[in-house]
């Protein structure tokens, strides 16, 4: 049985959030506003099954699978939230759990760099998919795990604060996110997404 590491519905990706992911999954391209799954299990291999009971079971459409070393990822989408919905559930039944069987997010680091060096921002758009970073902005850095989780904190903090999406890393060991602004802005978006990844009720249920 596989061991369900993250199971994260998100009622609209933001328009960052979505172009960013849009940028290196090789599936369906969704669309910003979108409701949106993302499930991630170990061992990776049991993602394979359960896409299939996903796709099949309601008119969504798959941007994300990934199986890497221990870990399997999916990502489905539709405009439709109820579809989204339902194939979610029916990847649950199949797994015989429930939304609260997911891990909860457990953050490992958490840094908000302020006025940036112009050296450093070069360094870190060097290795960026999303947008840059500018000296003299701020910069939040976020790292947790399971990684998956990316995804949502970085989806929470732009629906929060007028900042910019750098980079998010959603698949492996751990999940980190970049984002940049103004400093007021970045506070804010920094409480966000914190809040959201310690937002889980007691049956693990988390809605971004």
């Amino acid at each position: 049985m596989a061991d369900l590491r993250s199971f994260i519905f998100i009622d609209q990706l933001q328009p960052q959030t979505m172009s960013y992911v849009a940028s290196w999954m090789r599936g369906s391209l969704p669309r910003a506003n979108v409701a949106a799954q993302i499930i991630e299990v170990a061992p990776g291999l049991d993602i394979e099954n359960l896409t299939n009971i996903a796709l099949k079971h309601a008119d969504v459409n798959a941007g994300i699978l990934v199986v890497e070393r221990q870990f399997g990822y999916l990502e489905f989408h539709s405009q439709d939230t109820s579809a989204v919905r339902e194939s979610a559930q029916a990847v649950l039944d199949a797994l015989g759990a429930e939304v609260g069987d997911a891990m909860r997010p457990k953050i490992l680091g958490s840094k908000i760099v302020t006025r940036i060096d112009n050296q450093h921002a070069f360094l870190i758009n060097r290795n960026k998919l999303g947008s840059m970073v500018l000296g003299g902005e701020s910069l939040y850095l976020l790292e947790m795990q399971p990684a998956s989780y990316a995804i949502l904190a970085a989806n929470e903090a732009e629906k929060a604060a007028n900042i910019k999406v750098i980079d998010y890393r959603m698949i492996g060991a751990n999940g980190r996110v970049y984002l940049s602004g103004k400093e007021s802005e970045i506070r804010s978006a920094c409480e966000a997404a914190e809040q959201i990844l310690g937002g889980f009720d007691d049956v693990g249920g988390v809605y971004s």
